[in-house]
């Protein structure tokens, strides 16, 4: 079955209505997957989303922190929602696509500033649900499960995943403990990387830029935090990917860019 699919960081879905609005216009995907929606599940704009086409809806949010949500032009099942670390804290939505496809859209935690688990008890936390998911997709491949993952995993695992390898080897994000256990967890899942399937890994590629840069196009100082995995059996219908960095500079726009992937 074809389809296309958006991955995106969309800090706030209330505060950028109309950022979703636009990216549906002008990308007009067939499966929005939002992370960072921020606002529990009984305000979440269903009517506006349902206005754009997507009437399908798994909705998994809190006040002012996390959340995703899966907006759907085509009927899913078996929606569910995860959770990691002991925590209910909204990072994991997972449905069943038409073709028995399992989608799951993934907010792993930032991890705050100091790379030592020791002394960052965020750190040791985003260590820890990384490792949790690794054991998890492991199963859900020994399951035969075909499946898609898509989300902020806030993790820049490739050298040209940032715009600077050896400033940011110190980095949360780039640190070799976290790019570890992501690369592990993919290989644990049996997971391709469907945008690197298209953009060579020699090829520098970001989807996260800072706010803090006020010229973040010309400092380009970014990292690609925003991934889309998919089974391998899924591979060879891979027709095309995009990262829609003009999302940027919209107007109120998150500091991570729309990814786009186009299957069948």
């Amino acid at each position: 079955m074809a389809f296309s699919l958006v991955t995106w960081n969309i800090n706030s879905v209330r505060l950028r209505l109309k950022n979703l609005k636009r990216l549906a216009a002008q990308l007009a995907p067939d499966v929005i997957c939002l992370q960072e929606t921020k606002t529990p599940d009984e305000f979440f704009p269903r009517e506006a989303v349902a206005k754009l086409g997507y009437k399908h809806m798994l909705v998994h949010g809190m006040k002012a922190y996390n959340g995703v949500a899966i907006l759907s032009r085509l009927p899913f099942a078996d929606p569910l929602t995860q959770s990691w670390c002991e925590r209910e804290d909204c990072r994991h939505a997972v449905v069943t696509l038409p073709g028995g496809v399992e989608l799951h859209n993934l907010y792993v935690p930032a991890g705050g500033d100091i790379p030592d688990p020791e002394a960052n008890p965020k750190f040791a936390h985003k260590l820890r649900f990384i490792d949790e998911l690794s054991t998890y997709f492991a199963g859900e491949k020994a399951r035969r499960k075909t499946m898609i993952l898509v989300g902020d995993l806030n993790v820049a695992p490739l050298e040209n995943d940032v715009w600077s390898h050896k400033q940011l080897l110190k980095v949360v994000s780039h640190t070799p403990v976290e790019v570890e256990k992501l690369t592990r967890m993919q290989a644990r899942g049996g997971f391709v990387d469907a945008v690197r399937h298209f953009v060579p890994a020699e090829q520098r590629l970001y989807t996260w830029w800072s706010y803090r840069n006020q010229d973040w196009a010309k400092s380009d100082r970014g990292r690609r935090l925003d991934h889309i995995w998919v089974s391998p059996a899924l591979q060879p219908a891979l027709k095309a990917t995009r990262v829609h960095k003009a999302a940027r500079d919209w107007q109120l726009a998150s500091d991570h860019v729309p990814v786009l992937l186009q299957v069948g």
